[in-house]
């Protein structure tokens, strides 16, 4: 059976649920005060539908990528260009060295401050990711032990809210494929990841960091450190890379199907409902 949502799953047309009184929980603000979220999974095209919203409607980038938050990772997360994010302010990336500690909490701690400085600047917060834990954690706004001000990494526990209704103004697109659509983009990707720079990236990791940080134990570093130490071929290294990102891609959505608020569009739809969208407004 597949994983992928349809429309039954959310009850119905996507239009009839963003009318529903009930999906905003009371009466629409207006759109520059609202959250533009774009979710999916691993390979989904998020990257590239999310700027060209963003530079449609005066929008800034928020990333909810646990991976993106690396310093140096770059090509082995799938993080935006530097050329993409010079075309439309991107905030999330780079916030820690690998090894650092970095918590849910954190993250949402960071990206409401952020939030709240888009508004201001009278831009649109756009979050931007799969990492279904960090967006939950935001938009039913779970709640977290530690210090006003806190740092990075100075929240130690938490407690979640019971996810019955979303604490906020926020549009939840998500991103669906055809199952096998989806496995051939990440088999494509995976081609396109496995190339010289991939590999000075992980040298120059392993140097600074050694191989012990947990994070860079995830995905292609692994198979791709393993493929030139001569441990698998590169065609090995390209299959079990993609088994990891197929079963990242099977999680994501297993976690998001739980959200009925979620309105699920085929990547060629996503801009233009969200336009169309704003300007029903």
């Amino acid at each position: 059976m597949s994983l992928t949502p349809t429309g039954d799953t959310l009850g119905g047309d996507p239009k009839n649920i963003l009318r529903s009184k009930n999906f905003w929980g009371g009466k629409r603000g207006r759109t520059r005060r609202r959250v533009i979220v774009i979710l999916g999974p691993t390979g989904s095209g998020k990257t590239g539908v999310s700027i060209k919203i963003a530079k449609a409607i005066n929008g800034e980038i928020i990333s909810a990528d646990s991976r993106a938050i690396y310093r140096g990772m770059d090509i082995g997360t799938a993080k935006p260009t530097k050329k993409e994010q010079q075309q439309v302010p991107h905030w999330g990336l780079d916030l820690i060295e690998p090894g650092e500690r970095f918590t849910v909490a954190d993250w949402k701690y960071y990206t409401e401050q952020k939030i709240q400085e888009i508004k201001t600047r009278n831009h649109v917060p756009i979050i931007v990711g799969g990492t279904g834990l960090y967006i939950d954690a935001l938009i039913y706004d779970y709640q977290f032990k530690g210090p006003t001000g806190a740092k990075i990494g100075d929240f130690t526990q938490k407690t979640c809210s019971d996810r019955t209704s979303i604490k906020g103004d926020y549009l939840l697109i998500g991103i669906k494929w055809p199952t096998e659509e989806l496995r051939a983009r990440l088999k494509q990707r995976i081609d396109q990841m496995f190339t010289p720079e991939l590999y000075t990236e992980i040298k120059n990791l392993v140097q600074h960091y050694g191989w012990d940080s947990q994070a860079m134990k995830s995905n292609i570093y692994e198979y791709a450190w393993r493929y030139l130490q001569g441990e698998l071929t590169l065609d090995q290294a390209k299959e079990q890379c993609f088994y990891e990102d197929w079963h990242l891609a099977k999680r994501q959505l297993t976690w998001f199907k739980r959200n009925p608020k979620i309105i699920w569009l085929p990547l060629d739809k996503v801009y233009s409902f969200v336009l169309k969208y704003i300007q029903d407004e």
